[in-house]
């Protein structure tokens, strides 16, 4: 089998590796994916973009890509269309027009159900499996729409989750772990993970205001995570003088092992959720895109997390700090005031709502 996959986002190049492994040699992959997964047409580096504003910047050089692609499908078995709905949903139109026939399968699908849901008939329309990792989603697709519930691919990808419990004593929470958990002194100081995202303004934006939370924290190690890629020069760039932290590449290892966490609006906010880290969301965007997102969407709650725990507990599951709300004194006073205790089982009951994890049942889907 010929799969033809457009997969142009880090993560979901992240689930792509996860269900390479329940798909057999035979399948082969083409098109958009990372150059560890096989031979992609595009170098992935040149497609990242943030924001309405940069995207606009790339916009030929997309509508060439999607040419290509096209052409391609003609001898491809099947399409595998996986998130970035703004190259990939009219994409799946032109290949459908063009090729009634071929299997168009989406997994990872657009946020429709959050803002512009006029996408969500053109979605029925033109693909032929509408594979979703939200429990919910199916709630706002016709009954006749092909839809259905496949698990979150975060499941197959995290291995280690806190499954202890937190009390306080003497003004301090302390973790209580689980019985496949390893055991720690009390006397260690706090571990506190700083996650201020992968896009250099993400970082940018973030960074001053780590500095400052690190220093206001008092003592505690502090951990950072930062994207393996980044150069050295890079790094001093974005990041500023990190000698009062310790540099960390494995966004799942780090936040396994801290007691807290500051993290960046982003998947690492549901692996935060799921693993049982407790955290506070922060971000901070360029006025304009901010101000279009707040134009298009009606969201409450910017994390997953928060979405999901509206559905199962009817209450957000975490703090979120955006925009103007994001300040040192906002961040100092969501820290404090943290009920770790509800976290944690919150946590768990997040884990059972998902239920399990993707990969599996994706490749069956592809394979039939």
């Amino acid at each position: 089998m010929k799969l033809l996959v457009s997969a142009l986002e880090h993560s979901a190049n992240v689930h792509l590796k996860a269900l390479r492994e329940h798909l057999p040699e035979s399948v082969e992959l083409e098109g958009i994916f990372s150059a560890d997964l096989g031979e992609p047409i595009v170098d992935l580096r040149s497609l990242a973009v943030m924001g309405f504003v940069d995207a606009a910047k790339k916009l030929p050089f997309f509508y060439r890509l999607a040419a290509e692609m096209t052409e391609r499908a003609a001898e491809a078995d099947k399409i595998l269309l996986m998130d970035s709905s703004g190259f990939n949903l009219p994409l799946a139109k032109r290949i459908k027009k063009r090729y009634p026939s071929k299997e168009v399968i989406y997994y990872i699908l657009p946020q429709a159900w959050a803002w512009r849901k006029g996408r969500i008939p053109v979605l029925e329309r033109t693909c032929d499996r509408l594979l979703s990792i939200l429990p919910f989603e199916n709630q706002y697709y016709s009954k006749e729409a092909p839809i259905e519930y496949v698990g979150h691919p975060l499941l197959d990808e995290i291995h280690r989750f806190r499954t202890g419990s937190w009390e306080q004593r003497d003004g301090r929470w302390h973790y209580r772990p689980g019985p496949d958990e390893p055991e720690r002194s009390t006397a260690e100081p706090e571990r506190i993970a700083y996650l201020p995202g992968s896009r250099r303004g993400e970082i940018t934006r973030l960074m001053p205001l780590f500095h400052q939370l690190r220093r206001e924290l008092g003592e505690h190690r502090a951990q950072i995570v930062i994207p393996p890629y980044f150069t050295q020069d890079q790094i001093r760039e974005l990041y500023g003088d990190l000698s009062a932290f310790e540099i960390r590449h494995d966004t799942h290892a780090t936040l396994y092992e801290s007691d807290f966490a500051f993290v960046c609006s982003g998947t690492a906010t549901l692996e935060a959720a799921l693993i049982g880290t407790p955290f506070v969301l922060t971000y901070r965007a360029k006025a304009l895109d901010y101000f279009l997102v707040k134009k298009l969407t009606d969201l409450r709650y910017a994390g997953l997390a928060n979405l999901f725990s509206l559905d199962f507990r009817g209450r957000p599951m975490h703090p979120e700090l955006i925009q103007e709300e994001l300040s040192l004194e906002n961040l100092l006073q969501a820290y404090r005031k943290y009920d770790r205790g509800r976290f944690a089982e919150d946590a768990a009951a997040l884990r059972g709502y998902l239920s399990h994890g993707s990969a599996a049942e994706v490749a069956k889907r592809i394979l039939l």
